[in-house]
């Protein structure tokens, strides 16, 4: 079950560890989209979890992984980390068994763990748009995978979004980046950020949207959601930055998962994919397999939707004013995304 080059890497694990070579029991976990191999693992009576990496290089950086796992689990915002071998990239930890999680009580209880991650020393490494846009977003302008016509007026809105949203330095912050479902673990009394293969600093909107998708459902709960993160009622200019980062974080998962799931063919037309809302509380209920790559196309056509719809409203033109309006005139201003990567994209 565990491939044989690591085998010996995990024995020594192990005894450093708990003063053991084997296992009592081990169970291969299958959910999830990384390459990693994931075990829940017995020993001395008691389960822990098993992370072996399959893949190391510089995006699967066990150096980097490693420094904010470690980072999360002393803040306790991470499960006990009882091994961690960077060479090998292995990793033991406590194992979460996780219990129902409410969207409801999700709303109230993440942004107080966001609130706590973002307050961490910086992460080692800062996460590269430029890389991102160059990788999936500027290739799916040119992919012939949508209606030429959504395409560039989509392309045209978003371009207007990166020449305006600006890099704060006070908001780049220690960030987990992938808080789907799957790595946000509820005990029935805690919350626990696992699976930390993405995390970097980022602007704190990423993690703000990327949960935004499963527990805000209207306006009311946005406030609600945004003041539990600040500990007040959230401006306009933090309302305009949370919301063109969701455009941004549409726009991010369409060219993904579109990009992984089309092998080159056209995606279907929007009115047979399910309802935005619909689609991540079944993902959020566990119902939705992302390795499938059907889903995948589903999922990238749903963000597609939504990112299309979203930017046809009134609130993005507000958005785009009031985050440009409170930066005007400032010298030495950076804008976070790469703006000017866009003219050259084909």
């Amino acid at each position: 079950m565990i491939p044989s080059e690591k085998s010996a890497a995990v024995k020594r694990g192990l005894s450093e560890a708990f003063g053991v070579t084997e296992v009592e029991d081990i169970q291969r976990m299958t959910r999830g989209l990384s390459s990693d191999l994931v075990f829940r693992i017995v020993v001395k009576g008691a389960p822990y979890l098993l992370r072996v990496m399959t893949r190391i290089d510089e995006r699967k950086d066990p150096v980097r992984i490693f420094a904010c796992m470690k980072a999360a689990a002393e803040a306790g915002l991470a499960p006990r980390l009882w091994h961690t071998n960077m060479e090998d990239g292995i990793s033991i930890m406590d194992f979460v068994e996780a219990a129902p999680f409410p969207v409801q009580e999700a709303l109230v209880r993440i942004p107080a763990v966001l609130k706590r991650l973002h307050a961490l020393p910086r992460f080692p490494k800062t996460f590269n748009f430029v890389t991102a846009h160059n990788g999936f977003i500027w290739r799916l302008r040119g992919a012939n995978l949508l209606p030429k016509g959504e395409v560039e007026e989509a392309f045209e809105r978003y371009a207007q979004l990166c020449a305006v949203y600006p890099r704060v330095d006070s908001n780049m912050v220690s960030s987990h980046m992938d808080l789907k479902p799957e790595n946000i673990l509820f005990d029935g009394k805690r919350v626990w950020l696992v699976d930390w293969d993405a995390a970097f600093v980022n602007d704190r909107y990423f993690d703000l949207a990327v949960v935004a998708n499963f527990v805000v459902t209207d306006d009311a709960e946005e406030k609600a959601y945004l003041c539990e993160y600040f500990g007040q009622s959230a401006d306009e200019y933090q309302r305009a930055r949370f919301f063109l980062m969701r455009q941004v974080l549409h726009m991010m998962s369409a060219a993904v998962f579109l990009l992984l799931a089309s092998a080159g063919k056209v995606v279907e037309p929007g009115e047979k994919l399910p309802a935005f809302r619909e689609f991540h509380e079944r993902i959020w209920a566990g119902e939705v397999n992302l390795a499938d790559n059907a889903m995948k196309s589903v999922y990238g056509g749903v963000h597609w939707r939504q990112l299309v719809e979203n930017m046809r409203h009134e609130r993005f033109e507000e958005a785009l004013r009031i985050v440009s309006e409170k930066h005007r005139g400032e010298e030495g201003g950076q804008q976070l995304f790469p703006a000017a990567a866009f003219s050259g994209a084909q």
